[in-house]
């Protein structure tokens, strides 16, 4: 592979090649872009957010405030207002309080849900909301619908939420959710076309034993679905992500299929049973981000990258053709480190370039805290081909 070291926008071509990148003629919205952004010199730094506990997710408002959101004792909120160069103090919004995942920011209103548990779920669930870009929550009486199988999904562990920015459901809510049921259960998601009051269950993902999905719609509208699984009914246990599509908005999913390239989490899978609830070693709760560029499907996802069964080296890899294949990788922490969420900053404000992953991170045991790092897309392709496709010719510097 061509090296992209001295990938820059600093001669005249090379600005010009990036200025045009992202320019959607028609269906561009507040909320995406252009790619130029995101390229530049390769930049990329980690810092400890928080000590202990578990259970990350992390957002960008559309003003470009960053919320990383984490906890499994108490639920708490930090917030950055310049991109990532400094954070406020914690925020509390439960104690005790469980992460249930899917935090979701309303494009339509520029509000924030997060989804808060009693304990692990099953548990009793409480949705807090925020009008003021994640300084103050106040609980949201919401209504959750049972499913086609009358069950009321558990929120549990997901990345997450989104607001769907085009077709006919533009402005819906949808986020990952599962169903708990003994070794197996399964995926979905809930939606809401009313801000977030009234949610409904997808039909289920067309698999058992998966859990902790993430959801990314394309340009097209079409939704992406990224799935773990931790249960097969016989050999052999893979080791690769499972993905799925709806073409309705997510009221259903379709054409599953194994990554050719994508781990969901380390590549052990043993032949004996560790647990009561998952065959060999169970996958891992994975970042996924669909970066704001209006008219282009550049998708970042993030899990360990290890062919044993440690939960260690914790990895991006980049697609840019809406998962169908992903080229490029780059480690992001080699020692201990597990679940993790992904985010993109927004055009025109601080946040604006980046991409920050929010991850269970440390250096002596996998849960000394939750960690952040932030980068671009050019330090990302300085990294490792996987075989997987190849990369866009803009990729390239020019020769």
């Amino acid at each position: 592979m061509r090296g992209v070291s001295n990938l820059l926008c600093g001669t005249f071509w090379w600005v010009l090649v990036c200025l045009g990148l992202g320019t959607a003629a028609h269906g561009e919205t507040r909320s995406e872009g252009n790619l130029a952004p995101f390229l530049g010199s390769p930049r990329f730094e980690v810092r400890q957010l928080f000590t202990g506990q578990r259970f990350p997710n992390v957002v960008v408002t559309p003003k470009g405030t960053v919320l990383a959101t984490w906890g499994s004792k108490r639920y708490q909120v930090r917030r950055s207002e310049d991109g990532g160069n400094t954070w406020e103090e914690t925020i509390v919004v439960a104690s005790p309080g469980f992460h249930g995942g899917g935090v979701t920011v309303d494009e339509t209103t520029g509000r924030i849900l997060v989804f808060v548990e009693d304990k692990h779920p099953p548990a009793r669930l409480t949705v807090y909301e925020s009008s003021d870009d994640g300084k103050t929550w106040q609980p949201l009486e919401v209504s959750i619908r049972p499913d086609s199988r009358g069950n009321v999904p558990s929120m549990h562990m997901a990345e997450k939420g989104i607001t769907l920015l085009h077709g006919p459901k533009r402005g819906r809510l949808i986020r990952p959710a599962r169903v708990y049921q003994g070794p197996k259960g399964y995926n979905t998601a809930i939606y809401s076309d009313d801000g977030g009051r009234t949610w409904t269950p997808s039909e289920p993902f067309p698999d058992e034993g998966t859990g902790e999905g993430a959801i990314v719609e394309l340009a097209d509208g079409r939704l992406y679905y990224s799935s773990r699984k931790h249960w097969f009914p016989e050999p052999p246990y893979r080791h690769e992500r499972l993905f799925g599509w709806s073409d309705d908005a997510g009221q259903t999913w379709k054409d599953l299929q194994f990554s050719s390239v994508l781990p969901d989490g380390p590549r052990y899978r043993g032949l004996e049973p560790r647990g009561a609830n998952y065959n060999g070693h169970f996958g891992m709760m994975a970042g996924l981000v669909r970066l704001p560029v209006a008219g282009r499907d550049i998708l970042l996802y993030s899990n360990a990258d290890w062919e044993g069964h440690e939960r260690i080296r914790l990895t991006v890899w980049a697609s840019f053709d809406g998962g169908k294949s992903w080229p490029i990788k780059r480690l992001v922490f080699a020692g201990p480190s597990a679940y993790s969420s992904l985010a993109a900053g927004r055009p025109g404000t601080p946040s604006e370039g980046w991409i920050y992953l929010l991850f269970e991170g440390g250096e002596k045991q996998t849960y000394e805290g939750g960690f952040l790092a932030r980068f671009n897309l050019s330090w990302v392709l300085e990294g490792q081909p996987t075989s997987d496709g190849q990369l866009p010719e803009w990729a390239y510097p020019p020769k």
